[in-house]
């Protein structure tokens, strides 16, 4: 079982990840769609930089509170009401590392125990701390493979 202070460190870096993923891209590249049917790049960061303080905030809910619902978000109906191409690929990061960061010192201070306390999701029903930090620390790696198809398609890999 990983300790906090390890959780933590793997959870933050996905911020680190997710900016060197996307150094260098021209907001044209950013807001190119060169796979039919998927999302830009832009999008999947401003996806990310959406739900990150979703996950964070249910992080913190297990966290302080007993039992506490977690309610389910359609990334779909965000992508298509948040004004994806309208934002700024720094802002969206900023938003990113700035969640992950102040979410990581208040990981490392949690006695091991605490990874076992539970919330219940409207979709996934129970599920332990460790579970949600790891499932936040694996959105960012996930998401990143679509961006590196992305930047492949256009030729920038």
């Amino acid at each position: 079982m990983p300790t906090p202070a390890e959780l933590a460190d793997a959870y933050l870096s996905g911020a680190a990840q997710l900016r060197a993923a996307v150094a260098g891209m021209t907001r044209d590249q950013l807001l190119a769609r060169p796979i039919a049917g998927k999302w830009s790049t832009l999008e999947v960061v401003c996806h990310l930089a959406d739900f990150d303080p979703i996950i964070a905030d249910r992080i913190r809910r297990i966290i302080a509170l007993e039992k506490p619902l977690m309610i389910g978000a359609d990334e779909n109906a965000f992508a298509k009401q948040l004004a994806y191409h309208e934002r700024d690929v720094e802002e969206e990061l900023a938003v990113v590392e700035a969640t992950r960061k102040s979410m990581a010192r208040i990981l490392r201070q949690l006695p091991a125990e605490a990874l076992q306390r539970v919330g219940v999701h409207s979709e996934r029903g129970l599920l332990t701390l460790e579970q949600v930090i790891v499932l936040g620390t694996r959105h960012i790696p996930n998401h990143l493979a679509f961006v590196a198809e992305k930047k492949k398609a256009l030729g920038i890999a």
